[in-house]
Parts: C-alpha cells; structure tokens; sequence
C-alpha cells in the first residue's frame, strides 16, 4: 500500500483578491475551484491548478484576516513548483520583473532549482523537472513552454528527525533515499518517497532544532496532502493510521475528493486525498473556477455565504 505523490498543498493568505491576481496573472495558473472553507465559510477557499485541474498540481489558499507568520520549525516550509530545466531562466526573469524576493539558479539536491517568495513571503521553490506532464491553460499569460506542472518537492522543518521518521516510514511506507545539507546551512533534509519516486512524491524533511517555533500566519502553509487513488484506498489508510494509534480526524467528505487528517510528530498536518471525484463534478470543465462553487451540503446557505465574502475582482 503506497501513496502516489503530492495532491494538493494549503496555505493561507490575507488577501485573496491580490492572491488570485498573482497565482493567475504572474504565476500562471487556472482558478480551478472558487468555494469555501467547508469548516469556516466566512473565509474564501482557492484552488490553482493546471489547466485540466489535475491532481497534484493544486496550490489552494484559505483567506483568513491574520497577521504575518512567524517562522521556524514544527512547519512546512517551503513549497516544490515542477517546471522544465530550460524554463528556469525564463522564471528569473519573470519574477525579478514582478519585483519579488527571488535567489539565484542553483542546483540542490541534484536539480537545477530556483527559490522565491510571493508577496505575503510563502515560499517557494522552482524545481527542475522535464518528466512532469503537462496540462496546459490556454488561457494562461505563461507561454505554454513554460507553464508550471504540478507539485513537488515539499520540505517540512522539525526539531528531531526519528519520530517523524518512524511515522513516514513505518505508517505512510514511504522510504528515505537520501540527504543533503539545507541551503540556508540550518541542519540536514532528508529525502523521503513516495510510489514511484521523483520530484512530484518526495517529501523533504530538514533537520532543524535550533530555530524557534513557527507560528501560522499569512505566508504560511496550512497543511501538504499525499494522493490515494479512491475511497477503497482511503479506508485502507484509515484503518492502518488506526492500528499506528495515530489520532485522525476519520473519513472527511469534501465532495471534490474525501480526506483524511492527521498530524506526523513534528507538529505538521497531513492529509490523505482521494485523486477523484474531482472539480468537474459541479461545474463544466471549461468554466471551472469562473463562479462560486458550493457542495450540496452548504447550497442551501448560498445567499448568506456570498453576502459575506469580499469581491475577488
């Protein structure tokens, strides 16, 4: 029993009208899913993907009215972007332009690689992939050649390596393949993965016990989902979390997919997400994202849930 790879990733923002603004016009990608947060609809949920909203490539935001986060450890920390080697010169430029907090092309951990920030401080990391699909947004101002094609690596901090070792290999069976040194010279990552492998199922865990506590905030990631094929694949993981004693939240309906919640030692929240039935389930695929997209168990609250959210323009 394997998990397949990365399916989603969450983080927070404290404006979703400029959130949308940048992850469409600046990075390129679709609004796939405009809803809610299912457990505080007062708060906007956004979903990017590429342009047929395939699992894996989601970057998903919640709008919550918070301040800035505080880094450190007990935190994911920095987010895998998969685009081809020969695109990253191309992404230099685009960010510098855009006026962001970028690095240089380097490589790391054997990939040519390429870190920046957006303009809340969520961080960000362009890795090279040239295996990765892609689905490409018609639509999008990114030429098709450079588009971004899902997910991966995504690196989480913690203090001490065994607990959460022994939960990703002995629970999750994922298996470390290897280490290098963390490039802001705080600890060493260690390489995890999932499936087949490569960039899009690897989870990198860096050892860092002498940064302080991280603190959730706008800039922040919420939490990382790991993708299962189906329910039948979801009850098994259930019913293995259970046997590890790992305290979860049970089968979660989120109607685009079923979850399954969970915290790993280090204090990071994990989920479990089925691949379907998708975000074409309410809504053509070709207008997806371009309304506010309710599941049936909050449509009968529409007009009290649009009555509270701001305009995304």
């Amino acid at each position: 029993m394997d998990l397949t790879g990365i399916h989603h990733l969450t983080a927070i923002t404290a404006n979703a009208a400029e959130n949308k603004r940048f992850y469409t016009d600046t990075l390129g990608l679709r609004l796939v899913k405009k809803t809610v947060n299912q457990d505080d609809t007062s708060a906007y949920h956004l979903f990017y993907a590429d342009g047929m909203a395939t699992p894996g490539t989601d970057l998903t935001f919640f709008d919550w009215p918070v301040g800035r986060e505080q880094r450190g450890t007990h935190s994911i920390s920095r987010t895998g972007l998969l685009v081809p080697e020969s695109s990253l010169d191309f992404w230099a430029t685009r960010l510098a332009d855009a006026g962001l907090s970028r690095g240089d092309i380097t490589t790391l951990d054997g990939r040519a690689a390429l870190d920046f920030e957006d303009p809340e401080g969520q961080r960000f990391r362009l890795t090279a992939d040239d295996t990765a699909e892609l689905h490409a947004w018609a639509r999008s101002p990114v030429p098709e050649a450079h588009q971004i094609r899902g997910l991966g690596p995504i690196t989480i901090s913690v203090p001490k390596l065994d607990p959460t070792k022994q939960v990703l290999t002995r629970a999750l069976n994922m298996r470390e393949v290897r280490d290098y040194a963390s490039p802001d010279g705080q600890g060493r990552v260690h390489v995890f993965e999932m499936g087949a492998g490569g960039a899009a199922a690897e989870l990198h865990v860096a050892v860092q016990p002498g940064l302080p506590v991280a603190r959730q905030g706008a800039g922040a990631v919420h939490h990382v989902a790991f993708r299962t094929p189906d329910m039948a694949a979801s009850r098994d993981w259930l019913a293995r979390l259970n046997e590890f004693r790992i305290p979860n939240s049970g089968e979660v309906e989120r109607y685009y997919f079923s979850s399954l919640y969970f915290r790993e030692p280090g204090g990071n929240l994990f989920e479990i997400a089925t691949d379907g039935p998708g975000f074409a389930v309410d809504e053509p695929m070709e207008t997806l994202g371009e309304s506010l997209s309710l599941p049936p168990f909050l449509e009968s609250r529409r007009a009290q849930i649009e009555a509270g959210l701001k305009p995304l323009g």
